[in-house]
């Protein structure tokens, strides 16, 4: 039967079921190979790191000490979206996040939208942690032997500057290039030893953390946070203002919940793994995020943050006075924000992988190795746009970007939960549900998101409103009509 346009964009896919192993359809399933440690560490790693060693220098300039509200906010936020996150990736253990429970619940156009501000999400996520991760190896190379990298090699191409958007011919920031490439060959390997090296680096990461929280409170002075909220000034708003402003940029630092969701095709019994996952990742990033933000603003006046590079290897040496402690905490935030890279990256071909199954992109994305089960041509061009843009590009174009794409990904799951509870099998499988029925928290969610989103950027508006013009005419083009649904 013919298919009105509208009957097209509000077709859903039907929740496929869940198949251990991974050698079906000629190859081009992704093998389960993922347990609920490392299903946890994906997300841990994907979140500790970004949020506290570098987007302190843009937030709280905006907010101050107040600052800390912001990540309280943030996390609340966070945490009412991962109780729909767990809902949902109990019902749909399938690859693809967001984009996965949006096509089950809302429709196809809808999951196509979900999936470019995922794509956008994770993309810059990746590009920006990358660049960060450069800042961190100067300090440490600089403290550690006495040499840096030559500015000419760790400076971006476009820059934002005192009068906008600056270019300087020449410069190339090599750094997270590199990177990026070594990810790539470790994703390329497999998903197993990809988690493997992953779980290494989190604990590591945690225990540097737990290092620099001891440390940072042997300095803490209560006087740090008066004025505990910002006067308005010509740098931008005070008060509660400045804090969901600040709120706005550290908020993707919460991406790792959208992680753990991408990984539901290569889990072992995800119904119950991803949901545990999900929460577990949430209370461990929570805890640490307060922990280090409270102590580092105890230890530095919130003026000295902004423009600081490699922060809190900064607080250590001014503490302490000795180089050690900064030497110890950068070699900590290089392996840190290696593995928030990796994972991030993983995360971007899984959703590709998602949306070239279901025929709305070029099956390249989706072919699989053999032996390693990686999409290793899907990871390939992944790495490369990263790389590009991560060796070109100053970080400061990309923060609220990603959290605009994490935003708007984390209102639609919200959404897609009453929807399937209302389409619910009365005979279906009973697992985790969100608390106080199927509106509470979805509705709580896709408030604070908004009120989150309405203090970003109007360039950052700018920007996603044109991806997204982008995104729908890729879907109208090809997706629309190439779609699996469509031929069958």
């Amino acid at each position: 039967m013919t298919q009105t346009l509208v009957q097209k964009l509000l077709r859903t896919k039907p929740v496929e079921p869940v198949i251990e192993g991974g050698h079906e359809h000629g190859g081009r399933v992704l093998g389960r190979t993922l347990g609920l440690f490392p299903l946890t560490m994906i997300g841990v790693g994907a979140t500790i790191g970004t949020g506290i060693f570098f987007t302190m220098v843009v937030a709280v300039p905006k907010a101050g000490p107040s600052v800390i509200l912001s990540f309280l906010i943030a996390a609340l936020t966070a945490g009412l979206t991962a109780l729909c996150y767990a809902e949902l990736s109990f019902r749909i253990p399938a690859s693809g996040s967001s984009y996965s429970f949006a096509y089950a619940s809302l429709g196809e156009f809808a999951a196509f939208v979900v999936a470019a501000c995922l794509l956008l999400e994770y993309g810059l996520a990746a590009s920006a942690t990358a660049i960060g991760w450069s800042d961190y190896l100067n300090n440490f190379l600089g403290n550690a032997i006495g040499w840096q990298i030559p500015a000419v090699l760790h400076s971006p191409m476009i820059v934002s500057g005192p009068n906008g958007v600056e270019f300087h011919p020449g410069q190339f920031n090599l750094p997270p290039v590199l990177l990026v490439m070594l990810c790539g060959f470790l994703l390329i390997r497999g998903t197993k030893e990809s988690a493997t090296t992953n779980s290494i680096m989190v604990l590591i990461k945690l225990a540097i953390l737990t290092f620099f929280v001891v440390v940072a409170f042997s300095g803490f002075d209560s006087k740090n946070f008066s004025p505990f909220f910002l006067a308005e000034s010509s740098k931008g708003p005070g008060g509660m203002t400045g804090v969901a402003a600040a709120a706005g940029t550290v908020f993707f630092s919460f991406i790792g919940l959208d992680t753990v969701a991408t990984a539901g095709a290569e889990v072992h019994n995800p119904r119950r793994n991803v949901p545990i996952g999900i929460l577990a990742a949430l209370v461990i990033v929570t805890v640490f995020y307060m922990l280090v933000a409270t102590a580092a603003l105890g230890a530095q006046p919130a003026a000295k943050f902004e423009g600081q590079e490699a922060g809190l290897a900064v607080i250590l040496q001014n503490v302490t006075g000795k180089t050690w402690p900064a030497v110890l905490l950068s070699a900590g935030a290089v392996i840190s924000v290696f593995s928030v890279t990796l994972v991030t990256i993983y995360g971007q071909t899984r959703i590709l992988y998602a949306i070239s199954r279901d025929g709305l992109i070029p099956g390249v994305f989706q072919k699989v190795h053999a032996r390693t089960l990686a999409p290793v041509g899907n990871t390939l061009i992944v790495c490369t746009m990263v790389g590009i843009v991560a060796g070109l590009v100053d970080s400061d174009f990309l923060w609220d970007t990603v959290s605009m794409g994490t935003l708007t990904a984390f209102i639609v799951a919200a959404i897609a939960v009453p929807v399937m509870r209302h389409r619910e099998d009365p005979n279906a499988l009973k697992g985790f549900r969100v608390p106080f029925g199927p509106y509470v928290v979805p509705v709580l969610s896709v408030l604070a998101c908004l009120w989150i989103m309405k203090d970003l950027s109007s360039m950052t508006f700018r920007v996603f409103a044109t991806w997204m013009t982008i995104a729908v005419s890729i879907y109208l083009a090809y997706g629309l009509r190439n779609s699996r649904l469509n031929r069958s």
